[in-house]
């Protein structure tokens, strides 16, 4: 295995930079890891890190990271499978490794048991000093010290004869999220007549460094694990998905606000897109009365065809989607997406839907926070009926009903939801309606194919009617649009 050993002056040791294959090959091991968890590298990528390899002073870790990182990472939302990684094929120690820090044992006695009060002391003290090198080494000594199998010492191993370690029982003997308001107390000490904002931020930089904190005892035990059982093996649960990645209805709030992030930048790369489509596609289709006049002056040869001229007009937009709780993520993120693009539209109109339709075009002002807007979907619509469950049926009925001639035959409508009607009826005679007044119509469903028809989802009857494409992931979702965007 590959190993960079940290030395007490931050530096590595290089001695132990070697594998199997030697550094090249080790490099293209990483390299070969990364494209397995989805980050796109490239032959050109592979040769700008080897000459980043051959330009850098490896005795410095964070610098290989960085430099590793500028020539391999090519997108927004690659950099925490890129760091997950960079630690599993070059780590920062071996084994046990080195640190300073010393665990205190009770009664000092040399085998005896950890005195957990006497460690939090020592972290309360590195956490207010913000020292980050020695928090690094007190996190490899709280992992060989406690967060072995059982708590009992470097030597606990699993029933098979393995060592183990865990992140968990380590942290929770330690518990460092309750010093907080300790160490704030001896900061603020030192700065009595700082008022309530210097403390919020005091509390807040205090926060991150326990943060840090625990996520250094993570990698540490992923580290130790990663020895004894394999790079490939810890990879394959420990590596995070990519943002985009990510399935929407299993997403978690952090997430989601990564997800967020995304939307701005993923916008961006459609828009450019799409100019491409629209310059490559600027001749219409082949006018042959004038083609035929033209051949006349060669004989009746069709040397220089004639096309029509296009006359490509932005389509209305028609949002009509699902904002009960089971696809609210996947809605909000949509609709994001839909408010970055609304420019490539004429005209784009929302309504949303629980029970009933409603519309919430006017929410969605330029420049509004969209988790806002979502709020006050919620609040200000009417969208519940009688029991607050997805009703598509009596939804689609009342759109059709009061806003049905919002589709015409210049509209594109969208259809967001995962298409669960909860037994009710789907109302399939109106949804072919709508979908025969428009010029485009297109559902995007959030689940996976496998569970389209399953229970009561009406998925692969509305299919019939309406083309019907998964959307599970921002990757996805972009492909989709980016197919359904007018030219």
């Amino acid at each position: 295995m590959c190993s960079i050993g940290r030395v007490h002056d931050g530096q590595v040791d290089t001695t132990r930079l070697a594998s199997e294959h030697g550094l090249p090959g080790h490099l293209v091991d990483f390299v070969s890891a990364m494209r397995r968890h989805g980050v796109a590298v490239g032959p050109g990528e592979t040769v700008d890190a080897a000459r980043v390899l051959g330009a850098l002073d490896l005795l410095h870790r964070e610098h290989l990271r960085e430099g590793l990182a500028a020539a391999l990472l090519r997108r927004s939302g690659q950099r925490q499978v890129f760091d997950t990684l960079f630690e599993l094929y070059f780590p920062a120690a071996l084994g046990r490794g080195s640190a300073e820090v010393e665990v205190p044992r009770v009664d000092d006695a040399e085998d005896g048991p950890v005195d957990v009060d006497a460690l939090r002391d020592i972290l309360a003290d590195l956490l207010r000093d913000g020292d980050t090198a020695a928090l690094t080494d007190l996190a490899r000594a709280v992992v060989d010290a406690l967060g072995t199998s059982g708590g009992a010492g470097a030597g606990s191993k699993r029933a098979g004869g393995q060592p183990s370690w865990s992140a968990y029982q380590a942290l929770r003997m330690l518990s460092p999220e309750t010093l907080l308001a300790r160490i704030v107390d001896d900061l603020r000490g030192d700065h009595p007549d700082e008022g309530p904002f210097a403390d919020e931020v005091l509390r807040r930089e205090i926060r991150d460094r326990i943060a840090a904190f625990r996520t250094m005892v993570t990698d540490e035990v992923r580290r130790r694990t990663a020895e004894h059982r394999g790079r490939e093996q810890v990879a394959r649960n420990a590596v995070p998905r990519q943002a985009e990645q990510v399935e929407f209805l299993s997403a978690y709030a952090e997430q989601l606000t990564t997800l967020r992030r995304l939307v701005h930048p993923l916008a961006r790369r459609l828009a450019s897109s799409l100019a491409v489509r629209r310059k490559h596609a600027r001749r219409g289709t082949l006018d042959m009365r004038r083609t035929l006049r033209r051949s006349m002056s060669t004989g009746g040869v069709p040397m220089r065809p004639a096309y029509r001229t296009r006359r490509p007009g932005r389509p209305e937009l028609v949002v009509l989607c699902d904002v009960s709780g089971s696809v609210a993520g996947f809605s909000h993120f949509t609709l994001l997406l839909v408010q970055a693009l609304r420019e490539q539209f004429s005209k784009v109109r929302v309504f949303a839907f629980v029970e009933r339709a409603d519309e919430v075009t006017h929410l969605f002002e330029p420049g509004a926070e969209l988790s806002d807007v979502m709020a006050r979907v919620l609040r200000e619509a009417e969208l519940v009926a009688f029991d607050g469950h997805s009703d598509y049926g009596s939804a689609l009925g009342g759109f059709a009903e009061f806003w049905g001639e919002a589709v015409t035959s210049k509209t594109s409508l969208l259809i967001l939801g995962d298409a669960r009607t909860n037994f009710r009826d789907p109302n399939l005679t109106v949804l072919g309606r709508l979908v025969g007044q428009a010029r485009h119509a297109h559902w995007l469903n959030p689940e996976p194919r496998r569970q389209w028809g399953s229970g009561d989802s009406a998925a692969l009857r509305y299919a019939d009617v309406i083309p019907m494409h998964e959307c599970r992931t921002a990757a996805q979702l972009a492909d989709v649009v980016e197919a359904l965007l007018p030219v």
